[in-house]
This record gives C-alpha cells, sequence and structure tokens, in this order.
C-alpha cells in the first residue's frame, strides 16, 4: 500500500517538476523572482557595513544652492570648481578619484578646461568617463588621441560573446581624456522593472575592452611604473561563470554580468556633499581649518557623482529607491574590493534544486494523508524555499525562491487531488466491503491505516465465535413472516452492537445464527479476551430482552455459543464479482462444533482450552469435559465461563462439581454418580453427568480414558 501511495507521489513530483522547470525556464516569474530578492537584500544589509574605504563625493541640492548663495555661481558649475575638488582630493592621497560626469563639450569659459585637466594630470590616478551606446553618440572609432585601455583578455571564443558591444560613444574633451589615468564606461543596464541589481564588469567598443567605471576605479589603483603613463598591461581571464583578475574570481551571470550585494541599511556609501570639499580646499588655501580634514580622503576610492534630483542620475537599487547614480558604481567597486558579489546558481544546478524540492514536496503530501497532518505538511514545506533561499543569500548565492515555492505549492495540492481521487475510491471501497462486518470507528481505522488491511487470504490466530438459538426452527414456525423478520433484527442488533463493540468482525448471519471473529482485519492482541466477554455480555443482553421476546412468542429465546482461539485463513474470499470477508480453517470448524455441543451438556457458553489458557486470568470457567468431536482425532477439553461476579456466587457449586469431574475421570462412574447427583437438581451439566455415569457403570469400557465421543455435529 504505500509502495503505491510513493509510486503516486512520483508521479506527480515529476509532472509537477517538469511543469516547474518549464515556467522557470520561459522566465514567467522572474519579475517575481526579483521581488523577492530585494526582499532578500533589505533583511541582510543592515547586517552588512560597505567598505569604508570606498567613499562618495556628491554634488546635492545643497551644494548648489551653497554656489549659487556664497559664490554667484549658477548650473552648469565651470570646471575650475571641480578643478579644485581634484585638487582637495589630490592633496588628502587619495587612492583613486573618479568623475562620473560626462565632459563631453567644452567649457564656454577660457582657461577652464586646461585648469581642469591640468588637476586631472597632477593628481595620476583620475578616472574619467565616456558614454557608449548602440544608437547615439558622435564616435564609431576609438580616437587616436584618447589613450587605450591596456586590458587584455584571456577566453574561450564563444564565452566572448556574452560580452556587451557597443557601436557608437561619446568621449570626453581633450583635456579630460589624455590626462585621465583609465576612462571608463558608466552606461549601466537596469532589470526589467527599472531596479539595478547587476553591473557588466567590460565591454567592447571598437575592438578594443573597456572597463566599468568601477573596474576602471579598481586598475587606477594599481602601481604605475618609472616613466610610465598607464597601469602595466592588465589580463583579464573571462569564461562562461566568471571572470578572473589578479587571481580573484569574481563571478557572472550567464550574460557576462555581475549581481551586486548592496550593503547597510540606507543603501548609501558614506558621502561628503562637494560644497563642503570645495569650502575646505578654499580654506586650507587660505590657511584656515578646513570643514573636511583631509586625512577624510586618505588613501580612499573617491568617487565623484550627481545626487541633485535635477540633475537626474538618480537610480533604484534593491535597498532604495533612490540613490545617486555613482553608488551603484561605487557598489560594483566595493564588491570588487571585497569579494563582495553574489552568485547565481548555475542553471543545471537551479533546476536540479527545484526539481527536488518539487519531488520530495509530492511524495511527503502523498504519504500523508491526515487532514491535520497535511495541513502541517504544508506548514513545514512550503517556507522551505524561503528558508532555502535566504540561507543562500547569506552564503553569497542567489537561489531561486518564487518557483521552488510556487512548485511545492504544487506539489502538495497535486498530491492531494491524487489522494483523494484514488484514496477516495479506495475509502469507499473498504466502507462498502466492512460496513456489514465491521463498527465505523474499526472501519475509520482501516481509512486512515489502508497498509493495515491485507485483501485476500491470509493465516493469523482467530479468537471464533458461532452463536445459534436454542428451538429456532419450532418458534419460527409459529410466527408470521413479519414477526419473526422484525424478532430477528432487533436480536441480532443487539447482539451485533456488542460484538462490534468488543472489536469483533461480524462473518455472516444464517437464519438466527451469528458468525463472528476477533483479530482480523485489524489486529488485537487481547482477542480471546474480548471474544469472551462479548459472549458473555450477549448473554447477559439477551436475559434483560427474554421477557419481552416471551410475551411476543410465547416461550423464552435462549442462545448457544461456541468458541475456540487458533489458527485459520481469513480475507476476501469468493468470486472476482462477490466475495466475502470470511474464514476456513480446522479451528473455525471446532468453533462450530462447541456451539453444537453445548446441548448435550446443557450449557449455553462454551470455550475451548486454547481460549480459556487466553482468559484464565480474566475469567474463571469450570472445566465441563474432555470431548472428542466428530472430524477431530485429539479430544478437546472444554470450558464453560463465567463473568468473575456469577463464578463468586457459585464457588462451593463449582468446587463440588469439579470433585465429581475428577471421579469421573478416574473411571469411578458410581462415585461420579452420586456425586454429581447432589448437584443436578440446579445443575443442567450435572445432570448431564448422571445419566452417562450411570450408563458407564452399568456397561463400563474395556479402556478408559475420561473422553466424551460426540457421535453428531
Amino acid at each position: 500500500m504505500i509502495k503505491s501511495t510513493i509510486f503516486r507521489g512520483a508521479v506527480v513530483g515529476a509532472i509537477t517538476a517538469l511543469v516547474a522547470l518549464g515556467l522557470w525556464f520561459t522566465g514567467v516569474f522572474d519579475g517575481f523572482e526579483a521581488g523577492t530578492w530585494d526582499m532578500r537584500a533589505r533583511f541582510f544589509a543592515p547586517y552588512r557595513d560597505a567598505d569604508p574605504d570606498v567613499v562618495l563625493v556628491l554634488l546635492d541640492q545643497a551644494s548648489l544652492d551653497w554656489a549659487r548663495d556664497a559664490m554667484g555661481v549658477t548650473w552648469p558649475w565651470p570646471r575650475e570648481l571641480y578643478a579644485a575638488i581634484v585638487g582637495f582630493l589630490t592633496r588628502a592621497e587619495a587612492r583613486v578619484v573618479a568623475f562620473d560626469v560626462l565632459y563631453l563639450d567644452p567649457s564656454p569659459f577660457a582657461g577652464d578646461d586646461e585648469a581642469f585637466g591640468n588637476a586631472i594630470l597632477a593628481n595620476g590616478r583620475f578616472v574619467g568617463s565616456a558614454f557608449f551606446g548602440t544608437e547615439t553618440g558622435d564616435a564609431v572609432q576609438w580616437p587616436a588621441d584618447v589613450p587605450v585601455p591596456a586590458i587584455e583578455i584571456t577566453s574561450e571564443r564563444d564565452t566572448e560573446l556574452s560580452i556587451r558591444r557597443y557601436e557608437r560613444a561619446s568621449f570626453p574633451i581633450p583635456e579630460v581624456a589624455e590626462n585621465s589615468r583609465y576612462i571608463a564606461n558608466v552606461e549601466s543596464s537596469a532589470d526589467g522593472d527599472g531596479v539595478f541589481r547587476r553591473a557588466a564588469p567590460v565591454a567592447y567598443f571598437d575592438a578594443r575592452l573597456v572597463p566599468s567605471f568601477g573596474l576602471a576605479a579598481y586598475l587606477a589603483a594599481r602601481p604605475v611604473g618609472p616613466g610610465e603613463t598607464d597601469a602595466a598591461g592588465v589580463s583579464i581571464e573571462y569564461s562562461r561563470g566568471r571572470l578572473v583578475l589578479d587571481g580573484r574570481v569574481i563571478p557572472t551571470d550567464s550574460s557576462g554580468r555581475v549581481v551586486l550585494q548592496f550593503k547597510n541599511e540606507s543603501g548609501h556609501h558614506e558621502a561628503f556633499a562637494a560644497a563642503a570639499v570645495l569650502q575646505s580646499e578654499i580654506q586650507l588655501m587660505s590657511d584656515e581649518e578646513p570643514v573636511i580634514r583631509p586625512e577624510e580622503f586618505r588613501d580612499k576610492y573617491v568617487l565623484f557623482g550627481f545626487s541633485a534630483p535635477g540633475l537626474f542620475d538618480l537610480r533604484s537599487t534593491p535597498i532604495a529607491s533612490l540613490v545617486p547614480g555613482v553608488d551603484v558604481h561605487a557598489t560594483f567597486l566595493e564588491n570588487l574590493l571585497t569579494d563582495g558579489f553574489m552568485r547565481e546558481l548555475p542553471r543545471p544546478a537551479g533546476a536540479a534544486f527545484i526539481a527536488l524540492l518539487v519531488f520530495l514536496a509530492a511524495v511527503i503530501g502523498s504519504v500523508v494523508t491526515r487532514a491535520a497532518r497535511t495541513v502541517v505538511v504544508y506548514v513545514l514545506l512550503i517556507p522551505v524555499p524561503i528558508v532555502i533561499a535566504f540561507a543562500g543569500y547569506a552564503g553569497g548565492y542567489w537561489v531561486p525562491l518564487v518557483l521552488p515555492t510556487v512548485g511545492v505549492a504544487l506539489a502538495l495540492v497535486g498530491a492531494n487531488v491524487m489522494n483523494y481521487a484514488t484514496e477516495g475510491r479506495q475509502k469507499r471501497y473498504i466502507k462498502n466491503a466492512f460496513q456489514q462486518y465491521l463498527s465505523p470507528a474499526v472501519i475509520e481505522q482501516l481509512i486512515q491505516n489502508p497498509d493495515r488491511l491485507r485483501l485476500g487470504g491470509e493465516r493469523r490466530e482467530l479468537s471464533i465465535f458461532f452463536s445459534d438459538l436454542e428451538g429456532f426452527t419450532s418458534l419460527s414456525e409459529g410466527l408470521s413472516p413479519e414477526d419473526l423478520t422484525a424478532l430477528l433484527n432487533e436480536y441480532l442488533s443487539a447482539m451485533t452492537e456488542i460484538i462490534q463493540e468488543e472489536g469483533g468482525t461480524v462473518d455472516k448471519y444464517e437464519g438466527d445464527a451469528i458468525i463472528a471473529f476477533w483479530n482480523a482485519p485489524l489486529p488485537l492482541d487481547d482477542h480471546a479476551l474480548r471474544c469472551a466477554r462479548a459472549a458473555l455480555r450477549c448473554q447477559e443482553k439477551l436475559a434483560e430482552m427474554r421477557p419481552g421476546f416471551a410475551a411476543r412468542v410465547g416461550k423464552d429465546l435462549r442462545m448457544r455459543i461456541g468458541i475456540n482461539t487458533g489458527p485459520a485463513v481469513v480475507g476476501n474470499m469468493g468470486s472476482r464479482t462477490r466475495f466475502d470477508y470470511t474464514m476456513l480453517g480446522d479451528a473455525v470448524n471446532l468453533a462450530a462444533r462447541l456451539e453444537g455441543i453445548n446441548k448435550q451438556f446443557g450449557t449455553y457458553t462454551m470455550i475451548s482450552g486454547a481460549t480459556y489458557e487466553k482468559v484464565r486470568d480474566e475469567f474463571p470457567a469450570r472445566e465441563l469435559s474432555r470431548v472428542a468431536v466428530v472430524g477431530r482425532a485429539e479430544p478437546v477439553v472444554v470450558y464453560e465461563p463465567f463473568f468473575p461476579g456469577a463464578h463468586a456466587g457459585k464457588t462451593d457449586q463449582l468446587r463440588a462439581f469439579h470433585e465429581a469431574l475428577l471421579a469421573y475421570y478416574r473411571g469411578d462412574f458410581a462415585a461420579a454418580a452420586e456425586l454429581f447427583a447432589a448437584l443436578a437438581a440446579s445443575d443442567p451439566p450435572a445432570q448431564k453427568y448422571v445419566t452417562r455415569c450411570r450408563e458407564l457403570a452399568e456397561n463400563p469400557p474395556d479402556e478408559w480414558s475420561g473422553v466424551w465421543s460426540m457421535t453428531s455435529k
């Protein structure tokens, strides 16, 4: 049963996994996945500090207002102001100065560009910016007067196609281009929802490798040899899924971009206002105490950019809705310096992860069927992909979250639907097959644990119950069919209710006879006790009902019961179109014989020695005889059981019966007859023995074993 359940779960899991993978590869849920990535980034950002070696100088609205009010300078600023900022950063011995500003046209102010160019040259580690595009830009070739980045790439040829190629570009004025250590690509692309989560380290233009703004800032810090104006040649190994620079492995996605890790709760790096830097430079030139001490920038990577809203250089990141565009470049640089780039789970690994989670969820959902447990499974399993995805982020990996979660939910629903469809039929089958044999409580146990039911025959030890009404044939002749049916229904209902309360299985009714057994289909360790107790309870119940029956039929109704415990074959038996859950075997036949043997002793409840050994500590009984029944070679010791209270009221009588029985076993028939005769008036078995002993005394047997042979069934 469990194997078929697991198989169903495996089928559901395989189908659901294929659906989930199909959705994953088509990118239907990419937008939702990106949203959950932002959620993870915001969760972890407060616990991760940005690198203090990367700082920003921002031209914010306050700086524009200060320049207008204090200096009478309006936008656009003359480039000598930028030269002053570069001069202060050079004085501060900043490791690198990088300007995320496009200086594409000459300044209208005389000497302005020259002053800016001289400041850049004096710095020596300045990174300028150029714009690269596919449709805009006035250059289609690298200008002869612009230094070419000394960067070479070694890679598998097919993976070079993942590096973005630009056909057009706009380069800065010569004063900036010629004096900069590197000219960087400041063009960057957001994801489909407008959020910047990735960045391209390099790009191609005119067969030349152009570094991104963050990469150029990193390269500009490399040592410069004597007489060199550029860094020593840089070799980048570029292959699918990674970029190797200075021995540092930078993970990339399938498009050659890196996944950025944004840190700190605000999503910003440490920033200084451009106005404060200008003031500090002016104050130092006048031998005054500066607003910002130069030591604040010593040995730092300083990136300059715009943050004033009117300058239109604001971006959205996973952490903050609006940050200066230069801050995205700063995040790239900081990730590069600290090995902080996130890694996308490789496509095959992601597919295997989704398929495995979905498959396991379907199997577990199929095995667990109870409503309460199913709810627990939903509560425990659906969050698993979420927990794994968050744990993956903590370890530096982008583990897919949405599709595994959706896939697990679909798998669980699919498993439940499959269980309902298949196990619903199974439950109906069990109910239809056993409702006439078992109590509703037992049927419910079978439905909840169908693996405990073995259809077909199996060998088990059973306690077997046969009952029959005394003189029913003559009684039925005096009643109309309607009255007889009503009486039987009332009698059988009362007896069956007791049998089922004691956990018994009703095999069948044969007229007034009831055949039942214990220990199948559900195992019962105390099956013999339950069977014997049911028999005694049935006798008590009939005694209560007897006056009412007597008033209707004119005579007392009495029931004979025979019980035996032993091995039998039990299961669904019959044809392919009609069958009964029944039992077969010698132990069954003996129970049937004991019911009839009651007539020989004048008793109404008789159990075999096998049953007595299992109930003797609970129910006292008197030994009735050693009998040889038709069809069995070995004699059977039979007993009459009592409830403890009933037995206590007959202690002396039963002790005297036992002494008489021992005399009978010894073959002292005269003495036995005398002892039995003293009990005969109130004890039918003793009366039967008086007749038996006198017959044997008159005709003593040649050999005596104490066995009473039954000559009829």
